[in-house]
């Protein structure tokens, strides 16, 4: 296609070779304008044949054409090598920016790869600043997002994989961090639990202080006990927290969050185990220390129980604080072990102590320790059934320190009756002893004596502090108040039975009459005072062991108070015998005698001598029971003196001589002002009588002899009678007296039978 214009045909030319050049296409465009320019020929031939005058011009100009053609050629064969250098040029310049893109599309996404590298990268780092900043859940959960999201964009690095193996060990080294804090966390617990124990002591002690005011103000609350439901309704409203307080402070948190890292690990059940396991260690470490109770320091008993007593709420805390992580059975498992331990270590160190007051004390730490526990919800059986067999230890100390006291008392004692000097010993003394005074102690003049012994005073006084140390085992807290009771009654009855009794009763050997009395005396009160005692135990008896109390010791003492007096009346007797062996009787007397026998006088003022001095204390029944006594024996033994098989007759003036001694006895009798003491002689009485009498056939005459002789022997009547002047009666009357002395022997039972129960209204 031709340009209209010559400028016009060469632009398009231009334009055409340029885009030939452009598109690789010379030789084609070589061609074409060749077989143009054969074209043109022809037709220029064609045309000049025809017009030759037009031809020639046309060759000319043609010619012109040509060489203008040549020339364009060259021009264009020069710009060609111009477009061919410029389009090497472009090209390489496109490839030099197709390479640069490629270049800067690889560093892209080696920049973005590297970005993603290290931002998985400065997670993993972030983990361990977390770590330094203590905090592990964080890091563990930056470590899952790392895992789970982060690792998985740059799987194709290699730093992906080192990270990812990394991954398991920077998991660990944060389960680490959590069990340095929590073992730490155990290692202050462990050393704290003392601490808590005493403060939890502390607080149980002063419930109790609250709860004494309020049964002091309030009396129907006396029954009231410590951890009883309406004493822990009443303490809610005192708010003190034992493991949160100005003393201690015990924080979870590192416990919480070890189990918070393990739950989210997977590992809650291997962590369980783990921490039961250290715990157990950690139990068995507060029983590796040696304990001994040594000059009645007591403290490495109440370290212990302050130790199990700070382990054991951690542990009830760590239960009701944690869900499922602490079961009850460990927890119980634990607290059972803890008690059989503590019993044992403590059986062991009390098994050598002899004094009553440590074992006090070491129940009042093991009650502090009982009741606080009970406050966490503890089973404290084990624990009752030590305190029951601590007491049994506690009683048998209890009674050998009575024993010790006493025998020291009751072999220091002189068996006198006891000088009081002043009121304010008296008053002492009374508040000690049973004793009711016959006289009203605002009127008693001082110095004065007590009717007992000093060991008796000093007695109840230790029956008084044994009752009392018996009760204070039951202070604050003991669950059998019923073994109390019945211990203390049993022992009671032995120490009283078979120490002051037994004591007392070893003492009746003795040859004294005053040490005798006195005896009698000291066991009349002791009896007195277990009559008190039988009192004063129903009292206190608990609610499961009511009923009247009785001690056996009360009829024991009233039982050996007749041995005591059978040995005054054997001592009495004695001495009586003695002086009557004195007796010089001439049977056969030649002279009246002008005043009563020496022996008699002697015996008397014994008598009389005895019943103002040695035996004024004894009551008024035992005093005229002796009187009665002694006379009886002086009478049967006088008696006895003519009826001797050495005294073959009797005359007289010897009975003479024995009235006037028998007078003599008569009127001492009657200065006694004792109506019934007369009536003793009256055997002795009618016997001289009969002796005296001018007709002896009247004690042969059954009506006579009843009115005048009843009291005589049928017996000894007449053999005094064959005695009196060699009196010997006729065969008619020996006969009579066969029968009659069968009678006769029936009236001397008859008035046996009267003596006896004369006696008997003495003693009643």
């Amino acid at each position: 296609m031709l340009a209209p214009s010559d400028t016009e045909y060469i632009d398009q030319l231009i334009s055409t070779i340029g885009d030939a050049c452009t598109l690789g296409q010379e030789g084609q465009l070589m061609g074409d304008l060749a077989r143009l320019s054969e074209r043109q020929e022809a037709e220029i031939e064609r045309l000049c044949n025809n017009n030759h005058q037009d031809f020639v011009r046309s060759v000319d100009h043609l010619l012109g054409v040509r060489k203008g053609t040549v020339d364009l050629t060259e021009e264009i064969l020069k710009l060609n090598e111009t477009i061919q250098s410029s389009t090497e040029r472009l090209v390489e310049a496109k490839k030099a920016l197709v390479n640069s893109r490629e270049v800067r599309e690889n560093i892209d996404e080696a920049t973005r790869s590297l970005k993603s590298c290290l931002e998985v990268l400065g997670l993993a780092n972030r983990v361990g600043d977390l770590l330094r900043e203590k905090k592990r859940y964080a890091a563990l959960r930056a470590l899952e997002e790392l895992q789970n999201v982060h690792l998985r964009e740059v799987t194709q690095f290699e730093i992906a994989k080192i990270i990812q193996k990394s991954v398991p060990s920077m998991k660990a080294m944060v389960k680490d961090a959590v069990m340095t804090d929590l073992n730490t966390w155990l290692y202050k617990v462990r050393e704290n639990s003392m601490l808590l124990g005493q403060v939890a002591f502390y607080h149980t002690n002063q419930r109790r202080h609250r709860q004494k005011e309020r049964v002091r103000d309030i009396f129907n609350l006396r029954w009231l006990k410590i951890n009883s439901a309406l004493e822990l309704a009443l303490e809610e409203r005192e708010e003190f927290d034992v493991l949160d307080n100005e003393d201690i402070t015990v924080d979870f948190t590192p416990l919480f969050e070890c189990l918070h890292i393990h739950e989210a690990m997977g590992e809650r059940g291997e962590f369980r185990v783990t921490y039961a396991d250290v715990r157990r260690q950690q139990k068995d470490l507060l029983f590796s220390s040696p304990h001994s109770v040594a000059n009645k320091d007591l403290s490495c008993v109440s370290r212990l129980l302050e130790d199990i007593c700070g382990f054991a709420i951690i542990e009830k805390s760590t239960l009701k604080k944690t869900s499922g992580f602490r079961s009850p059975a460990d927890v119980d498992d634990l607290w059972d072990s803890m008690c059989k331990k503590a019993i044992i270590m403590i059986s062991q160190q009390v098994e050598n102590v002899t004094e009553a007051e440590i074992l006090l004390k070491i129940k009042t730490v093991l009650a502090l320790f009982i009741q606080t526990m009970a406050t966490w919800e503890y089973s404290v059986k084990p624990l009752d059934e030590f305190l029951l067999g601590l007491f049994d230890k506690y009683s048998e100390c209890l009674k050998k320190n009575f024993i010790g006291g006493f025998q020291k008392v009751a072999m220091s004692d002189d068996y006198t009756p006891m000088a009081v000097e002043n009121r304010p010993k008296y008053d002492n003394i009374m508040k000690s002893v049973w004793y009711s005074p016959d006289k009203d102690p605002e009127i008693i003049q001082f110095p004065t004596v007590m009717p007992f012994s000093g060991m008796y005073p000093l007695c109840c006084r230790y029956i008084r502090d044994l009752l009392e140390k018996y009760y204070f085992y039951a202070d604050e807290y003991f669950q059998n108040q019923g073994a109390i009771d019945r211990e203390l009654r049993r022992s009671l009855d032995e120490l009283l039975c078979e120490q002051v009794c037994g004591t007392l009763v070893e003492h009746l050997n003795s040859q004294y009459l005053g040490q005798i009395v006195q005896i009698l005396i000291n066991l009349e009160h002791f009896e007195f005072a277990c009559q008190e005692l039988e009192y004063l135990l129903a009292e206190g008896c608990s609610a499961s062991e009511t009923g009247v109390v009785t001690l056996k010791a009360t009829e024991r003492f009233r039982s050996e108070k007749k041995t005591a007096e059978k040995r005054i009346f054997e001592l009495v007797n004695s001495k009586i015998d003695d002086l009557i062996g004195t007796a010089e009787y001439d049977w056969m007397a030649a002279k009246k005698q002008s005043q009563p026998s020496e022996y008699l006088q002697q015996t008397t003022l014994f008598l009389r001598n005895n019943m103002s001095s040695t035996l004024l204390n004894l009551p008024r029944e035992i005093q005229g029971f002796i009187y009665f006594d002694a006379l009886s024996h002086i009478a049967s033994s006088i008696l006895g003196l003519p009826l001797s098989e050495g005294v073959d007759q009797i005359n007289k003036i010897s009975v003479h001589n024995l009235d006037m001694d028998v007078k003599y006895l008569q009127e001492f009798v009657d200065s006694l002002n004792e109506p019934m003491l007369p009536s003793v002689f009256d055997e002795l009485r009618q016997t001289i009588d009969l002796l005296k009498s001018d007709s002896s056939d009247e004690f042969y005459n059954i009506s006579t002899k009843m009115k005048k002789y009843a009291n005589v022997d049928p017996i000894n009547g007449p053999v005094l009678l064959g005695k009196y002047a060699l009196f010997s009666p006729p065969p008619s009357i020996t006969l009579y007296l066969i029968p009659t002395a069968c009678y006769l022997r029936l009236l001397a039972g008859e008035a046996a039978s009267a003596k006896k129960g004369f006696a008997g209204r003495f003693r009643s």
